[in-house]
C-alpha cells in the first residue's frame, strides 16, 4: 500500500497515478523523466491510503483563486513559458525540472478538461485565458472565474472518489514518518474518533508521498488556509530528510489589510488594477518597467517599503483603469471575480467605485523536502510534492499560477515513481558544492539544523500569536542578519519546549485541541529552520530580502541544502 497524506492537487494527482487511473498516461512523460525511473519499470495499480487531517477536499488548491499557467494557446509555447519561470526564480530553478513543468503541464491541462474540468469559456466555447505578472503570454487558465482552485479541486476529488483502488482517511493527523534502518516503514498517524477524541493509528507502507501543502499559518498576514502549517516538511525534518531553499517564502503583494487577508488575485493587475500610495501616487512606475506586473518579490517589497513610508497604512488597489474596457465596471467585476467581489461588498466596500486597501501576506514557500525529477527524497521510500517539496521548478520566487501547475505534474510523477520503483530504489542527491565558489561568504557554507537543544525551563510552550508575530518581525518581507539572529534564538527555545512538552494526543480532550498543540509544534520547527536558512544566506535575492546584504551575489550559483539532525 502506498499511503499519500495531503488532498489538494498534489496529493490528488499522486494517489490517481498510483492508483493506476487511466485517463493519465505515463507516454507524455519527458525523456528525462523516463530516464529516471528504473529499467523496465511499468506502473502497477496500488492501494492507496489518502490521508486528510481535515475534510477531505480542505486544501490550498481549494482556496487558490488565480489559476493554472500553461501553453496550450497557438500564440505560445513550453519553452516560452519556461524562460518566464526561469527569469522569476533569479537564478535557482533547476533548467530540467523547469522544461518538464511546462512541457508536461500542457499535457495535463489539456487532459484535466477533457476529462471533465470546468475551466471558463467565451461564448463559442474556447477556453479564456488571462495575464499575470512576469508572463509574456496571456496563458492563465481559470475556473470559476475566480475561484480556480474549488473548482479544480471539487473535479479531481470526484475522480479520486470513484477509484476503487484509493481510501480517503479523513480528520487523520500526520504526527511523523515511521524510518526504520534508514527506509520509510509507515506514518504515525492520530485519528479523530467518533467521539472527536483522538485515536492513535501506526499505517505500514513502504512508500509515503508527503502532499501536505504550505506554512503559510507562520504568519499573521496569510492567505493560506487554516491547514497550512508545515506538517509534512516538519515530520520530514524529524525524519533526517535533505530540505532546501527555506529562506525563499513568498509574500503576495495584494491581499486585504482588514478582515481576514483575503487573497486578492495578482489577476486583478492583470485586468489593469493598479497600486496607489496614501496620496493617490501610482508609485510602481517609479520602480519597475512592468508596473503593477513585475514579479511578485518586486511588488510586495514595494508595497511593504510604501507602508513602511507611510506610518504602516496600507497600499490602496485601484481597478477605475478596467472601466475604459468595461463601461459597467461594476457587473464585470461581480462576472469576472465573483469571490472577491462578494468578500469586498461583505466588508463594506464597492470596489467598483473606490479602491481597496491592500497589503503583502505570506503566500507561497518555495522551499522544501528537496527531492528529484519523480519526487523522491533522500529517505528511501519517501516521496513529496507540491508546496511541501523543493524540486527545483520555483528557484527564488514562484512565477504566478505556476503552483497548481507543480502540483498537477509533479504529484503525478511522485505517484507514478512510488508505484513503479523497486524496493531498493533509492536517490542519493549531490551535495550543492558552493566551496570552490570564489567570494563566497563563510555564513553561506551549508550547515546542519539541530533541534536537540536543552530546553529553557523558564520557556513555555509557544502559542499561535507568539510564533505567527515572531516571524512576522523577524523572518518577514524584509530581514537583517540581527534580527534572524534574534529569531534563531527564540524560535529555537520555544521548539525546545514543544517538544518537551509533546504527547501522542491521547491525553488530550478532543482532536482540535490536540491538533492545534501539533500544528504549533510543527510552524515552530519549520520556523526555526527557516529562520536559520534566511540567517545563512547573505545577499538579497528574489522572495529573501536582507537590508545588511541588500544586493544579490552572483557568486553564489546554488541553493544551500539543509539536514535536521
Amino acid at each position: 500500500m502506498i499511503v499519500v497524506v495531503g488532498a489538494g492537487i498534489a496529493g490528488l494527482s499522486a494517489a490517481l497515478a498510483a492508483a493506476g487511473d487511466e485517463r493519465l498516461g505515463q507516454e507524455g512523460l519527458r525523456l528525462e523523466g523516463r530516464a529516471a525511473l528504473a529499467d523496465g519499470a511499468k506502473r502497477h495499480p496500488q492501494e492507496v491510503l489518502l490521508v486528510c487531517k481535515d475534510e477531505f477536499v480542505e486544501s490550498n488548491t481549494y482556496h487558490a483563486q488565480g489559476g493554472v499557467a500553461s501553453a496550450i494557446f497557438d500564440d505560445d509555447d513550453p519553452a516560452l513559458h519556461a524562460a518566464d519561470t526561469m527569469a522569476a526564480g533569479h537564478g535557482l530553478c533547476d533548467r530540467t525540472a523547469v522544461d518538464i513543468l511546462t512541457d508536461e503541464g500542457a499535457r495535463r491541462v489539456r487532459e484535466l478538461i477533457d476529462d471533465g474540468w470546468r475551466v471558463d469559456r467565451d461564448e463559442q466555447g474556447h477556453v479564456l485565458r488571462g495575464l499575470e505578472a512576469a508572463h509574456c503570454r496571456s496563458r492563465v487558465v481559470h475556473a470559476g472565474g475566480d475561484a480556480t482552485g474549488k473548482v479544480l479541486e471539487l473535479d479531481v476529488s470526484a475522480m479520486v472518489k470513484a477509484n476503487p483502488n484509493i481510501t480517503v482517511l479523513e480528520h487523520a493527523f500526520l504526527n511523523d514518518v515511521v524510518v526504520r534502518d534508514g527506509h520509510v516503514a509507515g506514518v504515525r498517524l492520530s485519528v479523530r474518533d467518533a467521539k472527536g477524541g483522538v485515536r492513535p493509528r501506526v499505517v505500514t507502507a513502504e512508500r509515503v508521498i508527503l502532499a501536505t501543502g504550505g506554512a503559510g499559518r507562520l504568519y499573521p498576514y496569510t492567505t493560506n488556509p487554516s491547514v497550512a502549517t508545515g506538517d509534512g516538511l516538519a515530520a520530514a525534518l524529524r525524519a533526517g530528510a535533505q530540505v532546501a531553499d527555506l529562506e525563499f517564502y513568498q509574500f503576495h503583494p495584494t491581499a486585504m489589510a482588514i478582515g481576514e487577508h483575503f487573497l486578492v488575485s495578482e489577476a486583478v493587475r492583470g485586468e489593469g488594477a493598479v497600486l496607489l500610495d496614501e496620496h493617490g501616487h501610482r508609485f510602481m512606475t517609479d520602480i519597475d518597467p512592468k508596473a503593477e506586473l513585475a514579479p511578485r518579490d518586486v511588488v510586495a517589497r514595494a508595497n511593504f517599503r510604501t507602508m513602511q513610508a507611510q506610518g504602516g497604512k496600507p497600499v490602496m488597489l485601484d481597478v477605475s483603469p478596467m472601466a475604459k474596457e468595461n463601461p459597467d465596471l461594476a457587473e464585470f467585476l461581480r462576472h469576472r471575480f465573483p469571490t472577491i467581489d462578494a468578500y469586498t461588498r461583505e466588508l463594506g466596500f464597492d470596489w467598483s467605485k473606490e479602491p481597496i486597501p491592500v497589503a503583502p501576506a505570506a503566500h507561497y514557500w518555495m522551499g522544501g523536502i528537496r527531492t528529484d525529477l519523480f519526487g523522491r527524497s533522500s529517505i528511501p521510500g519517501l516521496y513529496a510534492a507540491g508546496e511541501c517539496a523543493r524540486t527545483g521548478v520555483q528557484g527564488a520566487n514562484r512565477l504566478a499560477s505556476n503552483s497548481l501547475l507543480e502540483g498537477m505534474v509533479y504529484g503525478y510523477r511522485a505517484g507514478l515513481a512510488a508505484a513503479s520503483d523497486r524496493a531498493d530504489a533509492t536517490w542519493r542527491p549531490q551535495d550543492f558544492d558552493n566551496s570552490e565558489i570564489p567570494g563566497l561568504p563563510v555564513c553561506q557554507k551549508p550547515m546542519t539544523i539541530h533541534t536537540t537543544a536543552a530546553r529553557d525551563a523558564m520557556v513555555r510552550p509557544w502559542d499561535r500569536t507568539h510564533i505567527e508575530n515572531t516571524m512576522w518581525r523577524h523572518v518577514g518581507v524584509i530581514r537583517t542578519g540581527e534580527s534572524l539572529a534574534t529569531a534563531v534564538a527564540e524560535l529555537g527555545a520555544g521548539l525546545a519546549a514543544a517538544n518537551a512538552e509533546y504527547h501522542d494526543g491521547t491525553s488530550a480532550a478532543e482532536y482540535a485541541q490536540a491538533v492545534t498543540e501539533w500544528e504549533n509544534r510543527n510552524l515552530l520547527t519549520v520556523g526555526y529552520a527557516a529562520a536559520i536558512a534566511a540567517n545563512n544566506r547573505c545577499e538579497s535575492r528574489g522572495a529573501h530580502t536582507r537590508q545588511d546584504y541588500p544586493t544579490h551575489n552572483p557568486t553564489i550559483a546554488h541553493s544551500i541544502a539543509y539536514v535536521m539532525a
